[in-house]
Parts: C-alpha cells; structure tokens; sequence
C-alpha cells in the first residue's frame, strides 16, 4: 500500500486491555501487532498521509458489558490504564473515542444506542472528508469485530479500503471468527493484505 495525501492510516484501539496479555480483553498476539503498526504510521508521516486512532471509551456501566446485560467483559473504562493507548504505540495524531455514553461502539465511524438502535457518527467520518481522504488503510484490534466494523462503515462512505492482516488479530470467541471477517471484508470489496 502506498500513502499520500489522500490516503488515512486509521489505528484501531491498540489499546492496554486488547493489546496487552493482563488486559481485561485480551485479544491472543494483540502486543505482536504494535511494531508492524509502528512501521506503517513511520510509511504513512513519511508520505504526508492523515493518521488517525480510535479508543473505546466505556463509562464504568454500560449494556456492552456483560455484568450490565452485553456479552463483553468490562474493559476500557474511560481514564483507566485498560483504556489506554498501548505505551509502545507511535502516537502521532487524533484520536476518536467511541461508547463514552455507554453505545456499543465497535466501528471507529458511528456508535449505536443499545437500547433504541439508533446510530450516531463519532465525527471520524467527517475529519476524512475535511481532508479530502479517498483512501484508507485499516490496523489494529480486533480483526473481528472494531477493525472489520469500522472497514465496513467506511466501505459505505464510498472510500477504498486495505486492512493490514500482519497488522491485526482475531479475538476469534467462536473460531473461524477472523477468518468469517475476512470473507465478510473482501465480499464487500475490501482488500486485505
């Protein structure tokens, strides 16, 4: 993949709880994907391309959470060291934050109310546009669920999308997850390398 100025390297919630092995949600190889991420945002400066993160950013109850009723353990609770971007991660650019106001918030580009489905953007979609970015590489946890999500949302905001498989990993709850998520990428045009 080459960068430029209307391409975006999107870092997907490289955070303490998925990336680090006493992280509350785990996600198994998460910390392997923090120096090939490194390498990319380097590759992406260089070529003066947009970099941007994402972070969950879940209030202490949220319905995402299993002891509220969701299917996840509790993780990333805004200001926690689990929240955290992970401390070897390059940062060099914005993050957005998703479900601060308790929404499941796996796409990097909207968050959907638990209870009355109704989705709201996290504003990242419209950074992209400020800059005119037609392009985007996607990395970063978990391949399943946040990467392929936010992959997705930006297929249907008409972008060209690569994500980076050296770059990511499964959290694989039922096996074979990552690789359904891959075919569910690339049938929905989605290039992953």
């Amino acid at each position: 993949m080459d960068y430029d100025g209307k391409t975006a390297l999107i870092v997907v919630d490289v955070q303490n709880d998925f990336a680090d092995p006493d992280g509350s949600l785990y996600v198994a190889g998460g910390e392997e994907t923090v120096e090939p991420i490194n390498q990319e945002i380097d590759r992406a400066r260089k070529a003066g391309a947009y970099v941007a993160y994402t972070q969950d950013w879940h209030p202490e109850s949220t319905t995402h959470f299993e002891k509220d009723g969701g299917i996840w353990p509790v993780h990333c609770v805004a200001g926690t060291w689990g929240a955290e971007l992970h401390p070897h991660l390059e940062v060099t650019g914005e993050a957005v934050r998703k479900g601060t106001g308790g929404e499941d918030g796996y796409s990097g580009f909207s968050v959907r109310d638990p209870e009355t489905g109704e989705k709201s953007s996290t504003g990242l979609a419209e950074l992209l546009r400020e800059r005119g970015i037609e392009r985007l590489v996607v990395v970063g946890l978990a391949l399943d669920y946040c990467v392929k999500a936010t992959a997705l949302d930006a297929r249907s905001e008409g972008l060209a999308v690569t994500v980076l498989r050296d770059a990511t990993r499964a959290v694989d709850l039922e096996p074979g997850d990552g690789e359904r998520a891959v075919e569910e990428l690339e049938a929905a045009g989605v290039a992953v390398s």
